[in-house]
């Protein structure tokens, strides 16, 4: 699963959401490290949809321009559930290597050079 099909499944968690108010929910939740661009959104989104993550909640007319807004379906909750945990795992498994290194070897330094 991609960074941006993490954060948008996770942005549709709490509730149905339109296109610009997913880019600012996982502007939120990545704390800016992700920011999605509208070509990248809705190919990703059009891509959830066709996977079954998530589905077309309604549309609605907002000052002249259709606004679609999104769902999560239970495909999705269990789909972005696994993912969470495959990537806890893996951090867990990256933290306990790096605490398990052998003392007097500096970080950055290729081979371990002091």
């Amino acid at each position: 699963m991609t960074q941006a099909a993490f954060f948008i499944l996770a942005a549709l968690v709490d509730e149905p959401r339109h296109g610009y108010g997913i880019v600012r929910e996982v502007d939120a939740l990545s704390d800016g490290h992700v920011q999605l661009r509208v070509g990248t959104l809705y190919g990703v989104l059009d891509r959830l949809v066709a996977d079954g993550f998530i589905a077309l909640d309604r549309e609605e007319v907002h000052q002249g321009r259709l606004r679609r807004y999104y769902r999560i379906l239970d495909a999705g909750e269990a789909e972005l559930s696994a993912e969470a945990e495959r990537m806890a795992a893996g951090a867990r498994t990256v933290s306990e290597r790096l605490a398990a290194r052998p003392s007097g070897r500096r970080p950055g330094l290729a081979g371990g050079a002091a």
